[in-house]
């Protein structure tokens, strides 16, 4: 089977919009090729720094998310980055031969320290970041990546590594040690939030994988709507509606009709749409649910998981850099 690897940097709990854009795509994944996903604490730690003792908890709470949704321990190998020192080895190999300019034209070294400004992004940490992300990939040899468009660059800065590693030294650009990842396009979808922004943490306007059906619920129920729609016999626009969003996510084209002639005419109120998405989204949820009232009722279980997942990384990433060391000649003890 073709190898595909991917992570989620410990950031904090899951919401939908991941759900929607990339644990869906995980898991249908499992069924075609041999996956690795890890949580990626070292590349949290380039911007979090300063936080470092919210990483293990969220490590653990995202791990619950995975297995919710259907990631499957026995197919997918499921580990921590940290966990895998081989990938700190490797990344101080690349460093040695990767040009500094190649690292400051990736476009989101510009773009997030912009975003960020309020925080000191000028460490080699943060500018290494898609080094690391090339010593992730390539120390498994995985043939795909799922990615959205934004993140094509980090994957084509990986292949010039890869290139330029495999020629150096073993004579061949193509045939070398490392095979050049390729993209597996994912479509990211711009799910809205319950303030009609983009769904993220960091506006607080998530509906999160482990919430509760009443919060669901909570925050659906003051979620706006169409503004020019004051009144419940005013006619409404499901297409400015980010209500009408979630819906197109989540309810069945059948019924979601339904609902959209009910708003255009008038027909059903802002509280009668909201109650039909929350049936819809509770019928994804509450099972999602479930499995993770399973987990914590199994509290060394996600430990295990990631402890066998270390285990069967850490062969693969040992392999990797035994014949890394040999290819560089590396003195050997």
């Amino acid at each position: 089977m073709k190898r595909v690897l991917s992570g989620m940097r410990p950031t904090g709990p899951l919401h939908i919009g991941h759900y929607l854009g990339a644990l869906g795509n995980w898991v249908r994944l499992q069924e075609e090729y041999e996956c690795f996903y890890f949580v990626a604490d070292w590349h949290a730690l380039s911007t979090m720094y300063d936080e470092s003792g919210t990483l293990a908890e969220y490590t653990d709470e995202i791990v619950k998310d995975w297995l919710s949704v259907g990631l499957d321990p026995e197919r997918s190998t499921l580990f921590l980055q940290s966990a895998v020192l081989e990938h700190a080895e490797l990344l101080v190999l690349l460093s040695m031969i990767t040009p500094l300019s190649w690292l400051e034209r990736v476009p989101s070294y510009k773009e997030v320290r912009q975003q960020m400004a309020h925080k000191d992004l000028a460490t080699y940490g943060f500018l290494g970041y898609p080094l690391l992300q090339t010593a992730d990939i390539i120390i498994y040899r995985a043939h795909y990546v799922p990615v959205g468009i934004d993140q094509l660059p980090h994957l084509e800065l990986a292949r010039e590594i890869v290139r330029r590693f495999n020629f150096m030294y073993t004579g061949d650009e193509e045939g070398g040690i490392f095979p050049e990842p390729l993209e597996l396009l994912t479509e990211a979808p711009k799910v809205p939030g319950t303030d009609g922004r983009k769904m993220s943490k960091s506006y607080d306007n998530a509906i999160y994988l482990k919430d509760s059906a009443e919060e669901v619920w909570d925050k659906l129920r003051p979620m706006i709507t169409d503004p020019a729609r004051v009144r419940r016999t005013d006619p409404g626009d499901p297409d400015r509606c980010p209500v009408y969003e979630l819906h197109v996510f989540f309810t069945p084209e059948d019924h979601r009709s339904e609902v959209a002639e009910g708003c255009r005419k008038a027909g059903i109120g802002c509280i009668d749409c909201k109650k039909v998405l929350y049936a819809e989204l509770e019928r994804v949820l509450a099972p999602l649910r479930d499995r993770r009232d399973e987990l914590n009722r199994k509290p060394d279980l996600v430990k295990q998981i990631l402890t066998d997942g270390n285990d069967r990384a850490r062969e693969e990433a040992r392999r990797t850099m035994s014949d890394v060391r040999d290819a560089v000649k590396l003195y050997s003890s």
